[in-house]
């Protein structure tokens, strides 16, 4: 078991300042954390190394421009080496049913690693989107204290549009079944984002209006339409998250 008062590790794939730090941000308000509860690596600049688990009280993973399902010619060097640190570690991470949160990015290199099906069938736009729990999203400990029906943040290429008998489908939304999951008990992993808000929403439009989530002149639009979603009970998630695994 993990040491009394052991940090968190975030783990962040984001090599953009203002991204990467409103998410770093985030993840602590959220969460109830501070900067010596929550430790972090950035993945697009430093390799991961050997991560003890019992040096960690849980693990939170969070989104970026990486998909998995990314053409293997397309994919950088840096891409390439921190998918081969991420398949490594989460194959741990779900053999000892260790805490952990991917937000996003964590529902494609954990459905990697589990066998689920991870392609193009169910992307989304930038922006507000509706999520609805299951039966097992609503008997779940992290997603029980949300509402039956939720807002949230998101914005993805990719999703899981398969997964084996192992995981249970937590939540989905209308265009994007396969919304939350859980592997074992202690596994988890969000397509939309738990740890964004509208001002983050809106950060991270800027970091990557030139990435292909949407056309760069839309961006304006964008953070205009995001204001029409109540995104007030996504945070909860890491809040309970958090709460659950602290040791």
């Amino acid at each position: 078991m993990p040491d009394a008062n052991a940090p968190f590790l975030l783990l962040s794939i984001r090599a953009e300042h203002d991204a990467a730090a409103e998410e770093y941000d985030a993840v602590m308000r959220f969460g109830g954390l501070d900067e010596s509860r929550l430790r972090r690596i950035v993945l697009t600049r430093q390799p991961l190394g050997r991560i003890d688990l019992d040096d960690w009280s849980g693990i939170v993973l969070g989104g970026g421009p990486f998909n998995v399902s990314d053409p293997s010619d397309s994919k950088s060097q840096t891409q390439k080496r921190t998918e081969a640190e991420l398949f490594d570690l989460l194959t741990r991470v779900v053999a000892e049913d260790f805490p952990f949160l991917g937000c996003c990015y964590g529902v494609g290199t954990l459905g990697a690693v589990i066998g689920a099906t991870v392609d193009r069938t169910h992307s989304e736009p930038v922006g507000g989107l509706t999520v609805t729990l299951t039966a097992d999203g609503t008997a779940d400990p992290i997603f029980a204290p949300l509402p039956a029906t939720f807002d949230a943040y998101g914005g993805h290429k990719e999703a899981a549009s398969v997964l084996p008998a192992q995981a249970v489908t937590l939540a989905s939304s209308a265009a994007c079944p396969i919304q939350a999951f859980r592997v074992g008990a202690n596994v988890y992993a969000t397509q939309f984002h738990a740890e964004l808000d509208l001002d983050g929403l809106c950060t991270r439009i800027d970091a990557y209006r030139n990435h292909g989530y949407f056309a760069p002149e839309t961006a304006d639009q964008l953070k205009a339409d995001a204001r029409h979603y109540d995104v007030t009970h996504t945070g909860a998630i890491l809040r309970r998250f958090v709460e659950r695994y602290s040791r």
